[in-house]
């Protein structure tokens, strides 16, 4: 077990890259001799080891990183079927893949991870010695210990102890999150946004979903709900919404929306890719349902802008290149729905993923708490 010191440096060098050890001290405000015992003691245990020595005024200093293979993490989404589990490193890099049917049984689910975990360590020896947590990505609301499902309108599920479940059958430490929140993490530890203290990721998929980093730290409101953009009401009226409301974001901009807007104009092509193609040639349809999807998108957009003003917003997406129509649609939207005063400051980014993304969140889950300590995001 870390200590709180221990956790404190591995946080820093996380967000930072490699640090001396002098300028881990200035950062954290400890002593050099104080200092100096923590990283032997990290070293020791594996944790951290030397890099590159960097030379200036002075004496030569050694930087410190983490050591790839000194804890290794389950990452398993319940999002698709079969369910994918990933093997991955303290960096985020992924070293095996297995999958398991999905199920809406706890008790099932629990037992099929035990069973694929031999599996997916067969041929990573020091992995299954130094497994260290198991990290569960689903849709729904998760409360703040990372233990219980609050409610999964995918999975039906109603305050279910999937953690506990999960470790009692598997003799691992495990943590659930709702699956946008597991992505924030991933792009905070390993991603895009490492050295960003305000942001928030927006996931573009068949649904969409929305996590904010504050000061550095995952906000989760006061029920796990904080980030449900999905369902802000865009069209008062409007079309229904699994959630049992109308209009929501999801029923308009999702890429399920998107596909089923494009059936009921009659056209073939339904993902966003093939209808840029046809918006490119004038079709007309196809332009209609870009608008409409983007610049709904582009309204939640401003609409998080002006209540959380972040430095960065990264909108994930497994599509191919947004500098079409629907790219150059939603940047406008969201120009033209913020007050003047935010127009143009605040970036936003496209980061096409693959689909590892959801089970890659889910293992980061579990690094973080290993990283960072228990209930500290």
């Amino acid at each position: 077990m870390l200590t709180s010191s221990q956790r404190q440096l591995l946080r820093v060098i996380s967000e930072c890259g490699p640090l001396s050890r002098t300028e881990m001290a200035q950062l954290l405000g400890f002593s050099k001799a104080a200092m100096s015992g923590l990283a032997r003691d990290l070293i020791d245990l594996g944790v951290l080891h030397e890099t590159e020595t960097v030379y200036g005024p002075g004496r030569p200093s050694v930087r410190l990183d983490l050591s790839p293979e000194c804890a290794f993490f389950i990452g398993v989404s319940l999002l698709e079927e079969p369910a994918p589990m990933v093997l991955s490193d303290l960096t985020g890099k992924i070293i095996a893949r297995r999958s398991m049917p999905l199920s809406r049984d706890p008790a099932v689910i629990a037992d099929a991870v035990a069973q694929a975990l031999p599996e997916l360590l067969a041929n990573h020896p020091d992995a299954a010695d130094r497994l260290s947590g198991i990290g569960i990505a689903l849709s729904g609301f998760v409360d703040e210990t990372q233990a219980r499902c609050v409610q999964s309108t995918l999975l039906n599920w109603q305050d279910v102890p999937l953690a506990r479940i999960v470790s009692d059958r598997c003799g691992v430490e495990t943590f659930i999150e709702n699956d946008a929140k597991a992505v924030a993490v991933s792009e905070k530890l390993f991603g895009t946004a490492r050295d960003i203290s305000n942001f928030s990721v927006v996931t573009l998929g068949d649904g969409i979903g929305c996590a904010h980093f504050i000061d550095g730290k995952l906000y989760r409101g006061n029920h796990g709900g904080a980030g449900e953009i999905a369902h802000c009401t865009i069209e008062p009226g409007g079309s229904p919404c699994r959630c049992g409301k109308r209009g929501c974001l999801d029923t308009i901009a999702s890429m399920k929306a998107v596909g089923e807007m494009a059936r009921a104009e009659g056209l073939t092509c339904t993902s966003l890719s093939e209808l840029e193609a046809q918006a490119s040639v004038g079709n007309a349809a196809a332009i209609r349902i870009l608008h409409r999807a983007a610049s709904a998108l582009g309204l939640a957009i401003a609409n998080l802008i002006q209540m959380n003003d972040p430095g960065l917003i990264l909108i994930t997406h497994v599509e191919g290149s947004f500098d079409g129509l629907f790219g150059t649609v939603l940047k406008q939207a969201v120009e033209t729905n913020v007050l003047p005063r935010y127009a143009g400051q605040t970036p936003i980014r496209f980061k096409r993923v693959d689909s590892d993304i959801w089970a890659r969140g889910a293992a980061s889950i579990a690094a973080h708490q290993f990283l960072i300590g228990p209930h500290s995001s």
